[in-house]
């Protein structure tokens, strides 16, 4: 049978942003923390190289806000930049505080590492595992809070707002829920909703994240009417591992940052061809740089060596890397890494100002589900985890503060599936999947033309077409739903990129190779598109 819940505070996704979010909130609101999978199996969990934040007396606010400027290519937003970093201190303290084990070079003082873009050491990091480090000690204090209720292999469906059900005022206030532990599809709802659910980077063939990366909050914001920006910013992480057993490995930037040189198969070095600061230019430049290489030599891979720092340095420093390496047979203080570029974060999302709101009144979208004038064109390494903190503490701070928690909450209809018989060709599911990530890495990626960009809008098209018969007349599964969000994220990320025509940070068009004389953001409105008939 199907279930009904209701919360003051319900928070989907249980990644950075939201376990911070719940466990800033009072102590005596209730929240839901909703992961689709295990609790700790987003993004979070896989971020190796640290937090940015300003930590050390000749390190400054203004020297943290000009390198994210930079990075962000004329388009990040500096009331946004400063707001992040002005609140990096107090958000590292805070994780200190609750307990993150962070390394420490000496008794009483962090070790901080460099990164590519930054003009100065202000890396905190728990060694070459600092997502995990993050994710472990914040489930821990979740799990300590009676209000806190955590819950597990739930996939989101669509929000439910007042608009949707009729009701009259305006807001959302829960959404469905596909139990995948029951093939019920639940009903959660509360007085405010929170998408935390990362990022879309799924959407392409090869990427650095876990499974779950496939762009929910964002693909169901934009369906419940909120707009989304700046969607053809994807980064593109240039070091992932080559290796036909290394599923999604990152070599984090630190190692770079730490000396590592970039080289072609004959051993050479050729970051000084592409920009001054070779190895530590923004990640942007590198992994284009990386892909040019790639094409021109037709080699499968090009080289990250470390090997030339004592060994002992290498070990201390990536022991994650080197221990995965190693069990692949490579071992970094020897030999160089194979590497390729990889999708890695969505610098876009749903538009949001610096206390999370979205368009629609009780929703609220932090992390990297959220657009919120942080990155701009190029998110500048380091920068996402301090968003996930400074941007949650924020949020739950503004609801605590400003939400109703006396104002009953309507009741929300069961999910009517009367009229729906089970999916029997999964098969078609899993041929879309692939097809959609293959056009969107060959015809969306690092290098791209207004050519293959109105190929891939026609062939999203015809898939979301496919995708929503499929959705509407057949039991949803969680294949189905990924899928379903997926396709709509790919064409929100192909429709921007048409828009924008120049070249600037992560967008590099052929057809406009060069940045216009200034920067705006490219804004979808879901109204405006209906209007027009594109939706």
């Amino acid at each position: 049978m199907s279930q009904s819940y209701c919360y003051d505070v319900l928070i989907i996704g249980s990644g950075a942003a939201g376990l911070t979010l719940g466990l800033s909130l009072p102590d005596h609101l209730q929240a839901a923390i909703i992961s689709k999978d295990a609790l700790d199996a987003g993004s979070t969990r896989w971020a190796q190289g640290g937090v940015a934040a300003v930590l050390d007396e000749e390190d400054s606010v203004e020297a943290h806000v000009q390198d994210t400027l930079i990075a962000g290519a004329g388009l990040c937003h500096e009331p946004s930049v400063r707001f992040t970093v002005e609140n990096s201190t107090a958000a590292i303290q805070w994780l200190i505080d609750i307990g993150v084990p962070f390394t420490q070079d000496a008794p009483d003082h962090f070790h901080l590492t460099r990164e590519g873009g930054h003009s100065a050491r202000r890396i905190i990091h728990a060694a070459d595992a600092t997502g995990f480090a993050i994710s472990d000690t914040l489930l821990k204090r979740a799990k300590e809070k009676p209000n806190l209720h955590l819950m597990q292999n739930y996939i989101a469906i669509d929000l439910i707002t007042r608009e949707k059900l009729g009701l009259g005022g305006h807001g959302c206030f829960g959404a469905y829920f596909l139990n995948n532990e029951t093939g019920e599809v639940d009903v959660i709802t509360a007085r405010a909703v929170v998408l935390a659910t990362g990022g879309a980077s799924k959407v392409y063939l090869y990427t650095s994240n876990p499974d779950g990366a496939s762009g929910d909050g964002i693909a169901m914001a934009w369906r419940a009417g909120c707009r989304v920006a700046n969607m053809e910013f994807n980064q593109f992480h240039p070091t992932c591992l080559y290796h036909p057993q290394a599923k999604s490995f990152l070599i984090t930037e630190a190692v770079r940052g730490e000396g590592g040189r970039l080289l072609l198969p004959d051993g050479s070095r050729f970051m000084h061809r592409f920009d001054e600061r070779e190895e530590l230019a923004p990640r942007d430049i590198v992994a284009r740089a990386i892909d040019h290489e790639m094409k021109r030599l037709g080699a499968d891979c090009l080289f990250l060596d470390i090997s030339h720092k004592p060994a002992a340095f290498i070990r201390e420093h990536f022991p994650t890397i080197y221990e995965r390496c190693l069990e692949l047979g490579i071992d970094i203080t020897k030999q160089p890494i194979p590497v390729v570029p990889a999708a890695h974060y969505t610098c876009g999302g749903v538009v949001t100002d610096t206390v999370g709101r979205t368009d629609i009144e009780h929703l609220y979208a932090i992390g990297e589900t959220a657009c919120t004038g942080l990155h701009g064109a190029n998110r500048l390494a380091s920068n996402s985890l301090l968003e996930c903190l400074v941007f949650a503490r924020s949020a739950a701070d503004h609801i605590a503060a400003n939400t109703d928690f006396s104002a009953p909450v309507p009741v929300a209809p069961a999910w009517d599936e009367s009229q729906v018989t089970d999916l029997d060709e999964n098969v078609v599911i899993a041929h879309n999947w692939d097809e959609l990530r293959r056009f969107m890495w060959d015809y969306v990626g690092i290098v791209r033309t207004t050519k293959r960009l109105v190929r891939a809008k026609h062939r999203v098209q015809l898939l979301r077409q496919e995708i929503q018969e499929f959705y509407s007349n057949f039991c949803v599964t969680n294949d189905l739903l990924e899928l379903r969000n997926l396709v709509d994220v790919a064409d929100v990320i192909i429709r921007s990129a048409l828009l924008r025509k120049e070249s600037r940070g992560l967008h590099f068009s052929r057809d406009y190779p060069q940045p216009l004389p200034r920067a705006f953001d490219t804004v979808l409105t879901p109204k405006y598109l209906k209007e027009l008939g594109e939706l």
